[in-house]
């Protein structure tokens, strides 16, 4: 393999975990505190998720117009798309509410009320996503690297078109799936590098979780964001797994997590984690590449609980701010329904989707309001970045239960795992 041969010596995960540790130290003694050191860092940021998303546009072209082409020979194009999405839509509803009964439990401290203005207000633009997933041509869809959908559908088609022409379609599908190959190559290649990129993006992370500590009135929240995390994650998912698949170790996706869960919640980025997942789920899970190809993008895209459940804990958090009275049961419903269907519509907001959720919320919910975002604004990557770490878990667990009731799953020793 020339120069994209990588040392298999020590697993994936440890190397990242190594590059997580060394982030944080360096941000605990290196001054990256002051304006140079800050400039410094979001460079070297800016660099290393440019290394991590650069070959994923690829990647997923090729992948997803093989794996359509796969499935539709084999007749499973409806089941395996009407098992993700239904997926989606429950671990979805799970999510929210989990966030919903932690934040009415937990009964958080009020933030002190903002005087800051309020700036020019978010909105989600409906026309400009439906406009952007049918360009005047194609190939436009390529230059996308935020919004992955038009990617995925055009991909789709043409994998689908494919089976159809069987004369004329087999040689394309036999350059897409060579060229599926070599862009996946290129990706795993990258991927090990991306591992020293940890470092800068680890370090930054610290460095605004530190200044976030510092203020105290965010801890609380905080501290509830880990317990529905490790109940999630550590209870939940895994029982559910073992039930489904009749699966008697489903720890082990919680180890092929590792890397996939690491990049979610130190860049915060959904887009940037997705060609992680995607090669966990093939090389540690075993899943078969026509349901990798095709599940985890949408996961990525819309399996966005996470955020729901976020956005549900910080918005009952900003009410009691404002308003010391008990939330009404027509409130809590509001807020699970709108905090829900706002999760399914940030798929070009891979980076900061719950803030932008939790922004329109405040503006839709009355203008005495429309401010409240503000109370949260300096706590906003790390909730992100929390967010993040529930989806990625969400796509790991809920594309393992989408192949393994589709037989798209070829167990791998766990001595095997990348």
């Amino acid at each position: 393999m020339g120069c994209l041969c990588y040392n298999r010596g020590m697993k994936l995960w440890m190397k990242y975990v190594v590059g997580v540790t060394i982030g944080i130290v360096a941000a605990l003694i290196l001054p990256v505190n002051s304006v140079q050191g800050q400039a410094v860092l979001d460079f070297i940021s800016n660099i290393a998720i440019r290394l991590g998303r650069y070959m994923l546009i690829p990647v997923l072209f090729f992948s997803v117009a093989t794996a359509f082409y796969k499935l539709r020979e084999e007749k499973k194009t409806l089941k395996v798309m009407g098992w993700t999405f239904g997926t989606i839509v429950v671990t979805s509803i799970f999510l929210t509410i989990i966030g919903i009964v932690s934040a009415l439990i937990a009964l958080l401290p009020r933030i002190p009320i903002s005087i800051e203005k309020v700036s020019e207000a978010t909105t989600l633009d409906l026309k400009s996503l439906l406009t952007k997933l049918f360009p005047y041509s194609g190939f436009e869809v390529l230059q996308e690297g935020a919004y992955l959908l038009p990617v995925f559908v055009i991909a789709a088609l043409l994998g689908g078109a494919a089976s159809t022409e069987r004369m004329y379609g087999k040689p394309g599908v036999n350059l897409f799936d060579s060229m599926s190959h070599i862009c996946y190559r290129v990706m795993s290649f990258l991927s090990e590098i991306f591992s020293v990129g940890m470092i800068a993006l680890v370090c930054k992370w610290t460095v605004e979780f530190v200044t976030l500590q510092k203020l105290k009135i965010f801890m609380p929240m905080i501290i509830l964001l880990t317990v529905d995390l490790l109940l999630v994650g550590l209870i939940f998912y895994p029982i559910i797994t073992s039930i489904i698949c009749k699966e008697k170790r489903p720890w082990k996706i919680l180890y092929a997590s590792i890397c996939p869960f690491l990049v979610a919640f130190f860049s915060g980025d959904t887009n940037l984690t997705l060609g992680m997942s995607m090669r966990h789920g093939k090389e540690s899970l075993g899943i078969r590449r026509r349901a990798n190809a095709s599940i985890y993008p949408l996961f990525s895209i819309f399996g966005r609980g996470g955020a729901a459940l976020v956005t549900t804990v910080c918005f009952i958090q900003i009410i009691r701010s404002y308003i010391l009275l008990d939330l009404s049961f027509g409130t809590v419903m509001w807020i699970a329904g709108f905090a829900l269907l706002l999760s399914f519509a940030l798929p070009n907001h891979p980076v900061g989707g719950p803030f932008v959720a939790i922004t329109i919320m405040c503006a839709a919910y009355g203008p005495s309001f429309e401010a409240g975002y503000l109370l949260i604004k300096d706590a906003a990557p790390i909730i992100c970045a929390f967010a993040a770490g529930f989806d990625v878990l969400t796509a790991m667990f809920g594309s393992y239960i989408v192949a393994y009731k589709n037989e798209c799953v070829q167990p791998v020793e766990i001595k095997k795992y990348i």
